[in-house]
């Protein structure tokens, strides 16, 4: 932190300067290393909140941080004009994870959802044989949260998202999660996709059943629909695979991913299948700020870190006892907690209560954590967080639940 920006300072700014869209905690934090990050107080806090899962290494790891630091010496941004050679190797290497197909990048998981309705609407005026506006119904869950786009809000049925806003776009219809009849008795000839978030995060750490995804593919292939999955937040490893459908052993048409992917340096990508990746025409869409030179290198960072120190089979090995140790929990203190649901490093604790109170009082304990949908405190930790930093955090988590008792 610079010398000349002071505590006070930061808090005056925000409070006179900032936007007042978000309910921040009042903590500034100046420093990370790892799991760790450190406030302007000097006070230590572990991490699992990881920047909403996007600081899928944790902080300022040194090959990220070397990468990055070289690429932006060489060459930062170019435009999609040209051609640059970490574009097309990250490309690359996410079509050799997701199958046959093409990667469109942008800057964040909005655009990439942004991207797949796009990408919807143009399978459904080819299903319509050519007639625009016939066919672009699009089925999500409820509870979904696919961003704060138009599009993106307008398959989110949740009113603090679309309060305000309306009238939103139209061509939305919404299934139970993991109710596959619900899904099936809303599709007609004017539906064009199916588009879910195969864990949902902000919803509460949902995750969509093998079941309930393998039923959504065979309906997709029966009725000539897209199968696009959310993968925002739960993808690149944060499940113990590198894509969290991998579970469920099917093949979506289209994947939008952002989040993880950078390690803590912006960037989306649509991954689409052979199939359908020769909609998009020149001219039908584009960004200016998409798959920069720089954004690619931190991204071909996070992979070669992911495979180089096997990361995904770390968060596999680790998670299960870690799973079972929280939910000890649950029986240790059932006033305050219910459950415990997810996969690998995305896990939600179903609070009795209030989840913002227990963030607070996490937060004064020295644990990191967001909270979710439904009363329900997230944890995030990095990729890389060790046996000891998971363990630490539920010390806090029965120090902070047993002193409420």
């Amino acid at each position: 932190m610079s010398a000349e920006i002071t505590r006070t300072s930061t808090a005056e700014h925000y409070d006179s300067y900032v936007v007042q869209n978000y309910g921040r905690a009042p903590l500034t934090l100046v420093r990370g290393a790892g799991s760790k990050v450190w406030d302007d107080a000097g006070r230590e806090y572990l991490d699992f909140t990881s920047g909403i899962a996007v600081s899928a290494l944790g902080h300022c790891h040194p090959h990220w941080v070397s990468t990055v630091q070289r690429q932006a010496g060489e060459l930062i941004h170019t435009s999609n004009l040209f051609r640059n050679p970490n574009q097309g190797e990250l490309a690359r290497r996410l079509v050799q994870r997701a199958g046959p197909g093409r990667v469109f990048f942008c800057n964040s998981g909005a655009e990439a959802n942004e991207g797949l309705l796009k990408l919807a609407r143009l399978h459904g005026m080819r299903k319509a044989g050519g007639v625009e506006g016939k066919c672009y119904k699009v089925i999500c869950a409820e509870k979904a949260f696919h961003g704060r786009t138009f599009g993106g809000m307008s398959a989110t049925p949740q009113e603090k998202i679309q309060g305000g806003f309306r009238p939103l776009v139209p061509g939305f219809a919404f299934g139970k999660l993991n109710d596959l009849q619900s899904f099936a008795d809303l599709i007609d000839e004017d539906t064009a996709a199916i588009f879910i978030e195969t864990i949902q995060g902000e919803g509460g750490v949902n995750p969509a059943t093998p079941e309930f995804l393998r039923g959504l593919r065979k309906l997709c292939s029966e009725h000539n629909l897209l199968l696009l999955l959310d993968e925002v937040q739960c993808g690149i490893g944060r499940t113990g695979k590198f894509y969290a459908f991998e579970h469920a052993d099917v093949r979506p048409d289209a994947i939008g991913m952002a989040k993880g992917l950078g390690g803590g340096f912006p960037i989306g990508a649509i991954w689409i299948g052979e199939g359908s990746a020769d909609l998009f025409k020149p001219g039908s869409h584009g960004t200016t700020f998409g798959g920069t030179p720089l954004a690619c290198a931190a991204a071909l960072a996070v992979l070669d870190i992911i495979e180089r120190e096997k990361l995904l089979e770390h968060v596999e090995a680790v998670s299960a006892a870690w799973h079972q140790r929280l939910l000890g929990l649950v029986g240790k203190y059932p006033q305050h907690l219910s459950g415990v649901r997810g996969l690998g490093f995305m896990v939600g604790l179903q609070m009795v209560d209030d989840a913002a109170g227990w963030v607070g009082k996490l937060r004064d304990a020295g644990l990191l954590v967001p909270m979710a949908g439904g009363n329900v405190v997230r944890l995030l930790p990095p990729l890389n967080a060790t046996t000891a930093e998971l363990e630490k955090a539920v010390m806090i988590l029965d120090q902070v639940l047993g002193a409420s008792t």
